[in-house]
């Protein structure tokens, strides 16, 4: 007996060492497939995603990309990010493939933490519903008639926005501001909810969700991904109360079937004539809360930070939106042709999205074999393609580190090269809606302010997926009575 209780840490030992073994062996078995790009794996689980992590805290996120590139003189190559294998997709030729083999060779695939703050996405019936969203409900709700109407309340609301919160102050913190004007805009147009006090109670919540949307999925206290689930946890309470006040008040007939997203979705059904549950209809709300206000109020942010810097561009803004209010009687608010005379500041904000994308890139999930470039891509392997291997490429724009809103004149940059809401068939949805909530935004600002940074240098870092102002942009107004 003394014997065996000597040999018991040799046995755990032995146990130990044969278990890491195998870990490292399944690890690296995955990686070593003949064919595969060049890359390195790094550690188990973690592989390079820290670094990965870390270029763009760092402000630097283009740098993970171009490295690499350089390093292995390919644009294609493998890494381990969220602890799944990877192959990076750089260039024009890799977005036009991504994007043109969509449902052939690729789908989209997110990482686990998207998964658990959105359970119920790993139902096969979610699925469907999800591809529901995308061809029959949203189609409806970002038509060009019903994106016409959704102007005038828009500029409504800017106008509310920028008097509450913008005038009278010497110095405010942008990026704070502009998530509260695109989540107010998303709450009233998709759910009918404009109350200012309901909309404050989500609005801390949701930016833990969009925080830890994707991180690492280590649920311990105080770490980005359990703030993202609690958060999410509360909101969809909330967000299924709305959904049952909805329901009744749709049967008494005090709310109209196509009154907003919500409306649309409850009443929708499929084939077989079945309709959404509550829980799908709450993480889709929530899901196009996040999307619908977060990427936009970046571009918002930015195009602050852009015009402060230079004061040409700026007038040249400043000029444009004058003639339109000239244009206009007292009160009356934008319509969609004034929308379309905002060509110059469209270029502005495209050349924003150019050099901070609201979306650095997105993940594919390999459904075949394939061979791009040369290079085997198994079956079940990721892939992520990068909007910064093209927008920050001297190959596809000259000087790209300039700011230059003319490159947007004419037939604008080559295919597959400015990729700010991605493409094909996963093209952002919501892209022409972004592009009035932004326009309407820089109507409203520039016709009342000029302003000044409060930190010169500050620079934009990457909290992923999203490029966020390390100091949330603090700017010294004035309006323009005062600069006269």
């Amino acid at each position: 007996m003394e014997q065996f209780f000597l040999t018991l840490p040799f046995l755990f030992a032995s146990f130990l060492t044969l278990s890491l073994f195998f870990f490292f062996y399944l690890h690296s078995s995955k990686y070593s497939l003949p064919n595969l790009p060049p890359g390195k794996i790094g550690l188990p689980f973690i592989g390079e995603t820290l670094h990965f992590f870390s270029t763009g805290r760092k402000g630097h996120p283009e740098k993970f990309i171009f490295d690499r590139i350089t390093k292995y003189s390919s644009h294609v190559f493998k890494t381990n990010l969220l602890g799944e294998p990877i192959a990076v997709f750089c260039g024009a030729a890799s977005h036009k493939f991504l994007f043109s083999n969509e449902n052939k060779n690729v789908i989209s695939w997110w990482p686990d933490s998207v998964y658990k703050i959105f359970p119920s996405s790993f139902q096969t019936s979610s699925k469907d519903e999800a591809k529901k969203m995308r061809f029959k409900i949203l189609p409806q709700f970002l038509k060009p008639e019903a994106l016409q109407r959704y102007i005038s309340i828009m500029d409504h609301m800017a106008q509310r926005h920028f008097t509450d919160d913008w005038e009278n102050k010497i110095e405010i913190l942008v990026f704070s501001l502009t998530k509260k004007y695109t989540f107010l805009l998303a709450c009233r147009l998709f759910l009918s909810i404009d109350d200012p006090y309901h909309v404050a109670r989500l609005l801390g919540p949701f930016h833990c969700v969009a925080s830890g949307i994707i991180s690492m999925p280590i649920d311990l206290p105080g770490t980005k991904f359990n703030r993202a689930i609690k958060a999410a946890n509360f909101i969809r309470t909330e967000v299924i109360k709305i959904i049952r006040q909805r329901k009744f008040d749709l049967v008494e007939g005090k709310a109209s079937p196509t009154q907003d997203i919500l409306s649309q979705m409850l009443l929708t059904s499929d084939e077989n004539g079945e309709f959404m549950n509550e829980m799908d209809i709450a993480d889709k709300i929530i899901g196009l809360l996040v999307g619908g206000h977060d990427t936009a109020s970046a571009t918002c942010t930015f195009i602050v930070k852009f015009l402060a810097e230079l004061p040409h561009v700026y007038h040249k803004v400043f000029e444009e939106q004058m003639e339109i209010t000239k244009s206009k009687c007292e009160g009356e608010l934008l319509n969609w042709d004034d929308i379309q005379k905002m060509k110059y500041s469209w270029n502005v904000a495209c050349e924003v999205m150019r050099l901070a994308p609201p979306i650095q890139g997105a993940f594919r999930e390999a459904i075949s074999d394939f061979i791009f470039n040369g290079f085997s891509i198994p079956k079940g392997w990721k892939i992520y393609w990068s909007a910064n291997s093209t927008h920050r490429n001297p190959e596809n724009f000259i000087q790209p580190e300039k700011f230059e809103p003319s490159r947007f004149e004419g037939e604008g940059p080559a295919p597959f090269t400015f990729v700010p809401f991605g493409g094909g068939p996963r093209m952002c949805p919501g892209r022409e809606y972004a592009r009035l909530e932004i326009l309407v935004f820089i109507h409203n600002l520039v016709k009342r302010f000029k302003w000044e940074k409060v930190v010169p240098h500050e620079k934009i870092i990457i909290d992923f997926p999203m490029p966020v102002p390390e100091k949330g942009l603090p700017v010294r107004l004035c309006p323009h009575k005062a600069w006269i």
